[in-house]
């Protein structure tokens, strides 16, 4: 039996294939390198305008005292054009993009609002272990973790960036044990939201 519910069914259609247009969400770096003076090779780094992104672990007490986490669904474009089982829907913890000059916490609270419908101060996102690279063999992206409690009964429904991939998207709270046994079963197949999860655990 599934150890969380089941993740929404996505469909998704490719109206055009512009891959070979320059401007978009990415940008890509061709370079040729060499380590120390050694023999020459080529590389690709991918960069993006907001860089780094905020990882947040909302977490509170069920009736018995036992600590739950919130988790969403996420449409992943690269996942469903590769045919994955999942078809491309991911539970996730609720993460969002570090915009240029704001403060990591400032940006993990206002995600938190637009990705569960939380409202907090960014004073009340306490840091979750260090940054980490998810990606580093192409792109320096940073994610900075962070946790905070919150009382599911102050919970709004969500307003999203505007994005279509945040349309329909699913909030559940599930115990953090619970949880942590999705992920070693392949249910939360999230590289960032199965470490979050593993540090909640070490400190709750």
């Amino acid at each position: 039996m599934a150890l969380l519910p089941e993740l929404p069914k996505v469909a998704l259609d490719v109206v055009a294939d512009r891959s070979d247009e320059r401007e978009g969400f990415l940008a890509l770096h061709r370079y040729e390198l060499a380590l120390g003076g050694g023999r020459s090779f080529r590389y690709d780094i991918v960069t993006r305008r907001a860089l780094d992104a905020a990882v947040m672990a909302a977490h509170h007490l069920d009736a018995s005292g036992a600590p739950c986490v919130y988790l969403r669904s996420a449409v992943r474009p690269p996942v469903v054009l590769r045919d994955a089982p999942s078809a491309g829907a991911l539970w996730e913890l609720p993460a969002g993009l570090i915009e240029p000059g704001e403060a990591p916490d400032a940006a993990a609270a206002r995600e938190l609002e637009e990705e569960l419908g939380f409202v907090v101060r960014a004073d009340a996102m306490q840091p979750l272990g260090p940054s980490a690279f998810p990606a580093p063999a192409f792109i320096a992206e940073r994610h900075h973790f962070f946790h905070v409690r919150v009382d599911p009964g102050t919970r709004r429904e969500p307003g999203g960036d505007g994005s279509p991939l945040e349309e329909g998207a699913h909030v559940v709270s599930v115990p953090l044990e619970r949880a942590l046994a999705a992920c070693r079963a392949g249910e939360v197949a999230d590289a960032k939201t199965e470490l979050a999860l593993r540090r909640l655990a070490e400190i709750l």
